[in-house]
């Protein structure tokens, strides 16, 4: 007597190839049936010998497909109908949608061998994919996941296509961007009034250009990149000028893996990352003496930020001849978000592309590339997006869905459906007018895709009463909202990663500026207490000035006139060695008057601070470069002993830690060493006070999270302090410790909130 049981499939299980998996599976147990994707996932049903159907179970949970990702297998028995084969379904809609979307794949070792085989139908065509790469996250305009609801919706297959797209033995069955030459798009080059049709002539033309020296706009999965040969110091330098992008580092795109190890140190777990289904840029030491990279590349950089090709077309370039290391940064004006829309393109970028090779498939959302390193504490993201988003982050413990919509910089969304956390990609910074549009078409994007009823939704913001994406949360007329304080949003970030509702812990939370319950700049903040029942700030940072508000980042001079107004006995700090400018006096005029002065307790601006005294006296250039340019110092320097940073009557007192620095530099010691004993001081005082904490409150887990600890350096002093304890730290892993986790501690806060 057959058996027969219904089975569901939650994760990223569509458009990963699991239908056609499933479909394979089952005909070689011998079971009738069928499958088709559903809105919470993929929906199947079995019957046969009970022997297959235990087999089917077994290898649908131990060897699903490689670009899947199972969260959940529901099954239950039911009731044989007395089928005789195993189809594959339409899919089908009856409520809401809760699936999780694919992010983008890269391109497949089978795809590569075809794309360079001669007598191929494919040969050379740079939309080759299948089911197991391609794209996903990019195409897809709604669910489900099939042709009709994707950017390739306006190319019919022909017959050879549609033979593959209905072969259940084929590697294309039901891949939903496949294509060919014969019936899919193409790239051409556009430069000045010419253009060259046909993807192999316009893609060894774009090669040709790259070796010359030329910058050329190139239209990839999420949006166009601005590309040039690295090893070129012209064709860097004027990048950097049409850019206006003066000294933040490039990412770069090696050829190969082997290529990538002749520019970087790369770990195991570095080069893990690298090779991952995410394909994120990977930040990793950089090797002395490269030819192959200019300097101005990373100025004043110790690191590159290298990524593999994840494209046919990357693959494609360098067959042609390209610089097998090309600078590959988004293609925008700094500050602005990527271009993605070929007309929006051709505006924006002219004037610092020399041409643009652009492909003719629509793209449905911009996409940054995902930025990743092998953190201290394992590895981390530092920008969420491509081939990472808009895969879920966490579970959380509620129904209702919540709209968490993030910072003002390096903006996320997190949008939670049926407790999925499910986070949007890197949007950027919303004072530039692009990226707040795309903040709002983002957050329609998302609330559309998964068919939310705006007054079905808990809207959850930023505190900060000046922030552009608090302002249009409470624009949106959600009476349902929830404003939530930055700092425990970036330690609740931490905890909802790892599921951890009700754990107590000590949370220290530092970075450049957030709004504080008492309207003053925070930055320096130590909590304890859990997401369920809240976070009670314990300690901070000895309270500073800052002149002039958040316009202090841009100068350090500035912020460190706030901090060194407190230390007693200090030099002429216009004079050498310190020879700070004008600014300075300025900026001390303005302490000294309480005149546009707010008070601090901002780490972020504390570095900057330091930086100044050893020498960064100029403006920054881009977020945190000042504290970047000091922890390089200090990578630099021998072991140093740490510098007084004592805690007491719930502050970390500045004063001796800024005190010494200035001693030291008087005496004429290395500034390297003088920033290696600032951030061994800063970690020691830090450790310090946290373990006093943990033993008054009998807690045993610290978290850190905040722009501050992107610092390496920070955080090895700290693992080391720590290690000699039994405590344990935990860190920002699947979303960014800056402002791009912002959203999900939102939403996870938000989940547990009351409302009277």
């Amino acid at each position: 007597m057959p058996s027969a049981c219904s089975i569901r499939v939650r994760g990223v299980v569509q458009g990963v190839g699991f239908r056609p998996f499933v479909y394979r599976l089952a005909r070689a147990n011998t079971l009738a049936g069928w499958v088709l994707n559903g809105e919470e996932g993929v929906e199947i049903f079995l019957e046969g010998a009970e022997k297959g159907l235990l087999a089917f179970v077994q290898d649908l949970k131990t060897q699903p497909p490689p670009a899947s990702s199972i969260t959940e297998i529901e099954v239950h028995s039911a009731a044989p109908l007395g089928l005789n084969e195993f189809t594959i379904r339409e899919s089908h809609r009856r409520e809401r949608p809760t699936v999780r979307i694919s992010p983008d794949l890269p391109i497949c070792d089978a795809c590569v061998n075809e794309l360079f085989a001669p007598g191929d139908r494919r040969y050379w065509y740079p939309y080759i994919n299948c089911t197991n790469c391609g794209p996903r996250y990019t195409v897809v305009l709604g669910l489900p996941y099939d042709r009709a609801n994707t950017t390739m919706q306006h190319w019919p297959l022909d017959d050879y296509c549609a033979a593959e797209y209905r072969d259940p033995g084929n590697r294309r069955f039901h891949a939903q961007p496949v294509a060919c030459p014969a019936c899919g798009p193409a790239y051409y080059l556009h430069q000045s009034e010419e253009e060259i049709r046909g993807s192999e002539q316009s893609i060894r033309k774009a090669a040709l250009l790259l070796t010359s020296g030329s910058i050329l706009a190139v239209k990839g999965l999420g949006g166009y990149h601005l590309a040039c040969d690295a090893s070129n110091p012209a064709a860097v330098t004027a990048l950097r000028e049409r850019k206006y992008r003066k000294e933040k580092p490039f990412a770069i795109m090696a050829r190969d893996l082997e290529v990538a190890r002749q520019l970087v140190e790369l770990s195991p777990e570095a080069e893990a990352l690298l090779l991952s289904v995410a394909r994120p840029i990977v930040l990793a030491p950089a090797k002395a003496g490269s030819s192959q990279v200019d300097p101005e590349v990373a100025p004043e950089n110790n690191e590159l930020g290298v990524m593999l090709p994840y494209t046919p077309l990357h693959h494609l370039l360098f067959a042609a001849g390209a610089p097998e290391v090309l600078v590959m940064t988004s293609a925008n004006r700094s500050s602005e978000p990527i271009a993605y829309e070929d007309d929006e393109a051709l505006d924006r970028l002219s004037g610092i592309a020399d041409a643009f090779l652009i492909g003719e498939r629509p793209i449905a959302r911009r996409v940054d590339d995902s930025v990743a390193r092998d953190g201290v504490f394992g590895p981390v993201i530092l920008r969420r997006a491509r081939g990472y988003a808009p895969g879920a982050v966490a579970r959380l413990p509620n129904i209702r869905p919540i709209l968490a919509v993030g910072a003002d910089l390096k903006n996320t969304i997190t949008l939670v459906v049926d407790g999925q956390a499910f986070m949007s990609q890197h949007i950027g910074d919303l004072g530039h007018y692009q990226s707040l549009r795309a903040f709002k078409e983002t957050i329609q994007d998302l609330i559309s895709m998964y068919e939310v009823r705006p007054e079905e939704l808990l809207v959850a913001y930023d505190s900060h009463p000046q922030y552009a994406s608090s302002s249009h949360a409470l624009a949106l007329g959600i009476p349902q909202r929830l404003a939530v304080q930055h700092h425990r949003s970036h330690i609740a970030s931490v905890l909802a990663e790892r599921g951890e509702w009700e754990k107590r812990i000590v949370g220290v939370s530092f970075d450049g500026t957030g709004y504080g319950d008492d309207g003053s700049i925070w930055g320096g903040e130590i909590f304890v207490g859990s997401i369920k029942d809240g976070f009670d700030r314990v300690g901070h940072l000895r309270s500073a000035s800052l002149p002039g508000g958040d316009a202090a980042a841009q100068y350090p001079v500035q912020a460190a006139a706030g901090f060194l107004v407190q230390v007693e006995d200090l030099p002429d700090l216009t004079a050498p060695p310190f020879t700070f400018p004008q600014r300075y006096r300025q900026a001390v005029d303005l302490v000294e008057k309480n005149v546009r002065t707010f008070p601090t307790t901002s780490i972020g601006r504390l570095f900057d601070s330091a930086a100044a005294l050893l020498g960064f006296t100029r403006e920054v250039t881009f977020e945190g470069q000042a504290a970047m340019w000091l922890e390089q110092l200090a990578c630099s320097a021998k072991a140093t002993e740490a510098y007084p940073f004592p805690y007491s009557e719930h502050e970390l007192d500045f004063r001796p830690l800024l005190q010494a620095v200035v001693c030291d530099r008087l005496r004429g010691r290395s500034v390297a060493e003088i920033a290696r004993g600032f951030q061994r001081g800063l970690a020691q005082g830090l450790h310090d006070a946290v373990v006093s904490f943990c033993d008054v409150h009998r807690l045993d887990v610290v978290v850190l999270s905040g722009g501050v600890f992107q610092n390496e350096l920070l955080l090895k002093d700290l693992k080391s302090l720590f290690e000699a304890g039994s405590r344990e730290v935990w860190t920002n892993h699947a979303v960014p410790p800056n402002d791009g986790g912002i959203s999900l501690g939102q939403a996870a806060l938000a989940a547990f909130a009351r409302f009277d």
